[in-house]
């Protein structure tokens, strides 16, 4: 069974900067694909970004690109999402996920990012 905790979440004005931590509880983290997920009322949840087990490539939602950063630490079993320049439609529920290869993807319990003035 994957556990993922989320922590990071907060509320902060226009233009600021949060790192979104997800730690896993895997027998080998390298080997799963882990994304960050959001979800904003009334609104689908929306991949914002994911980086692969095999080579740590990173690919991004065009709406964060140049503004969110995709990291992993195999070492910690732990992946970030570095957020700067943040706006208020950045507003949501953000999800990190699991999945190794094909298989099952698994969700952490989501924590709340609210940008606001």
């Amino acid at each position: 069974q994957v556990q993922l905790v989320e922590s990071g979440g907060g509320f902060l004005q226009p233009r600021g900067s949060l790192r979104l931590s997800c730690a896993a509880s895997v027998f080998i983290f390298s080997t799963y694909a882990m994304c960050w997920y959001r979800q904003a009322p009334g609104k689908e949840r929306e991949l914002v970004a994911g980086i692969s087990s095999a080579d740590s490539s990173t690919n991004y939602a065009d709406s964060v690109k140049g503004r969110f950063t995709i990291s992993r630490d195999n070492a910690k079993n732990t992946h970030y999402l570095q957020m700067n320049s943040l706006k208020p439609e950045d507003t949501a529920v953000y999800y990190c996920s699991a999945r190794y290869g094909q298989g099952r993807r698994y969700w952490g319990q989501g924590t709340q990012v609210t940008v606001s003035s």
